[in-house]
């Protein structure tokens, strides 16, 4: 008779936009209980993006608190811990670990004319100095956006315009590694956490360097920039006040970790090449691993370091996407202002998935363009803007909540074409996670408007600190890969309804042509 296996646990943290989520998860991907706290976020008329990285230690200490102090039994068997964080942040730290300022993160795009100012050059392509983008290509994979949302663009806004802070900046530090800091001490970043700095050479997957002349061009200072490691590997252990102040042993060891995208992509149970998972959460993304380094330059696209070893993960995101329907019932249906009687109710959400299910396919003509924040991919446009398009005095509220719905799939839509025109093949099915894909309405306007069967993962709102917990414990050996990708359950499947097909696909043209035909006004009215 085989031995049963004793259980073992991860103590994960998924640092999201809106806050942490800390749980414990099995090493075979169950998640036994969770915590949440909410972070403030500071959006600034400049087009600054911060959060205060003190609030985000005292919730998640707060929450993982929560969650230990539920299972007493289970702390003797907790064997590690392991960070996934929102990406494409920056957080300047003193010799002592101590911020210097707020975070600055994945939404700042105040460091965009800086960016502008390293990528020029005599001969130019789409904005770039030839020379210069070659080199980053071929090493990196990619170049830093002209959004000047990346983490480099961060670097070179505080170094211009916040001399004292850049100066003062013993390391700049991704938000996960900053939190690993905070856990071990220890200043560390991982290949795919570091990728957005734009000064590694990604070649070799197993070896990723700092190339000197890549640090040059982006004009920063190499000691500013922390050692490297793999996603999997074990940084150090917990701070004796850290494992004290969270009631786990003293010595447990610290993983690596990954940034959300990649995170996702293991908490999805999508870690085969080439099988695809759609994220929706304040964001969006559809991604899948290659065993290959490529860059598609015209749709923002490449390959770039995963956390699996030896894999590429295909990168992109769309900005806004949950983020859309916030934006409705914060901005539209219930602001805080004299026309309103009273604040949104608790199950708003389940509202408009009601409100949604009673329209009919295509929203009564209605379209959503849900670039509330510019766009990233498939293009790289901060000045573009969301809309509304064709009311008419018939037009309900209702309509408009369907149009949202819908406006967000028609993008991933734009976006899954290029992913697909990217790893030369049709993807399909595709796993469905995050917080939008609780919605069985959204779930099936992705599956009718995509033409491709959707898979609703089960508990897809855990996906992040899942795969968290599943990294960590394969970083410690207690899984493989192959076991990874049949530990994730698919809790429904949603088949495209043939007759849609005809109706999306004319929506989908209309809507590419929206952007096309209004691309030089959104840049009149938002490039001041």
């Amino acid at each position: 008779m085989a031995k049963k296996q004793t259980p073992e646990y991860i103590l994960a943290v998924d640092l999201g936009t809106s806050g942490p989520k800390t749980a414990l998860v099995s090493i075979r991907g169950e998640v036994i209980d969770s915590a949440f706290e909410p972070n403030d976020l500071y959006l600034l008329p400049d087009g600054g993006a911060e959060q205060d990285p003190e609030q985000w230690w005292t919730t998640i200490l707060d929450s993982a608190r929560r969650v230990v102090n539920r299972h007493p039994a289970l702390v003797e068997k907790i064997i590690g811990v392991s960070c996934s964080t929102q990406w494409s942040g920056t957080v300047a730290v003193d010799p002592d670990g101590r911020h210097l300022a707020n975070a600055l993160i994945w939404l700042d795009s105040r460091g965009s004319r800086h960016v502008r100012e390293i990528i020029d050059g005599w001969v130019k392509v789409d904005g770039y100095a030839v020379n210069k983008l070659i080199r980053w290509l071929r090493l990196t994979g990619g170049a830093p956006a002209r959004s000047g949302k990346d983490s480099l663009a961060h670097i070179l806004f505080l170094k211009s315009c916040c001399p004292d802070i850049y100066c003062n900046t013993f390391k700049f530090l991704e938000p996960k590694d900053y939190l690993n800091m905070r856990f071990t001490g220890r200043f560390a970043a991982s290949y795919d956490s570091i990728t957005l700095h734009w000064v590694t050479d990604n070649r070799d997957i197993s070896r990723i360097v700092y190339d000197q002349r890549l640090v040059r061009m982006a004009g920063i200072d190499p000691d500013k920039l922390p050692e490297l490691q793999r996603a999997v590997d074990v940084i150090g252990p917990l701070k004796d006040s850290v494992a004290d102040a969270l009631g786990l042993k003293r010595g447990t060891p610290v993983i690596c970790g990954t940034p959300d995208v990649q995170a996702a992509a293991i908490g999805s149970g999508a870690v085969a090449d080439f099988a695809a998972h759609l994220y929706i959460g304040t964001s969006s993304w559809l991604t899948c691993h290659v065993p290959f380094k490529k860059t598609d330059m015209l749709r923002g696209i490449a390959s770039l370091p995963s956390a699996i070893p030896g894999r590429y993960f295909v990168a992109n995101e769309q900005e806004t996407a949950g983020a859309c329907l916030t934006y409705l019932r914060d901005n539209l249906f219930f602001p805080s202002d004299e026309l309103t009687t009273g604040s949104a109710p608790e199950n708003v959400y389940a509202l408009f998935d009601r409100m949604a299910a009673r329209v009919p396919a295509g929203s009564r003509g209605v379209m959503f363009t849900p670039w509330l924040y510019g766009e990233r991919t498939p293009i790289d446009d901060h000045t573009v803007r969301s809309g509304f398009y064709n009311q008419s005095l018939d037009t309900t509220r209702e309509d408009l909540v369907r149009a949202v719905f819908e406006g967000v799939a028609l993008n991933a839509r734009w976006l899954l074409s290029s992913v697909e025109k990217f790893v030369a093949r049709r993807l399909d099915p595709i796993r469905i996670i995050g917080g939008g894909a609780a919605s069985d309405v959204w779930c099936r306007i992705f599956a009718d408007v995509f033409s491709r069967t959707i898979h609703q993962v089960k508990d897809p709102i855990l996906a992040n600190v899942r795969g968290a917990g599943l990294l960590g414990a394969l970083a410690l050996g207690r899984i493989t890969l192959p076991e990874i990708a049949g530990s994730v359950p698919v809790e429904k499947i949603y088949p495209p309804d043939p007759d849609h097909l005809d109706l999306y696909n004319e929506r989908f043209r209309l809507f590419i042509e929206i952007y096309r035909r209004n691309k030089k006004i959104y840049r009149s009215l938002n490039s001041g």
